[in-house]
């Protein structure tokens, strides 16, 4: 049986040689490089095609501002 992801949580993973942070979400996803402040984030409706995002980087986890 799988637990449930109800809180955040963040791995490093390296791509090509870079560290990137990944962190999971009850919200979304997020990859950011290590060190970085922004990143690339989606939420689940936007990666399961449900969401009026799915640009790249046009996701956003809770309201602006």
């Amino acid at each position: 049986m799988a637990t449930k992801l109800n809180k955040q949580l963040k791995r490093e993973i390296e791509v090509d040689g870079k560290p990137y942070m990944i962190t999971l979400s009850p919200e979304g996803v997020k990859l950011t490089e290590k060190g970085k402040r922004l990143g690339r984030e989606h939420t689940w409706k936007d990666l399961l095609g449900g969401g009026a995002g799915g640009a790249p980087g046009g996701g956003t986890f809770g309201p602006a501002g």
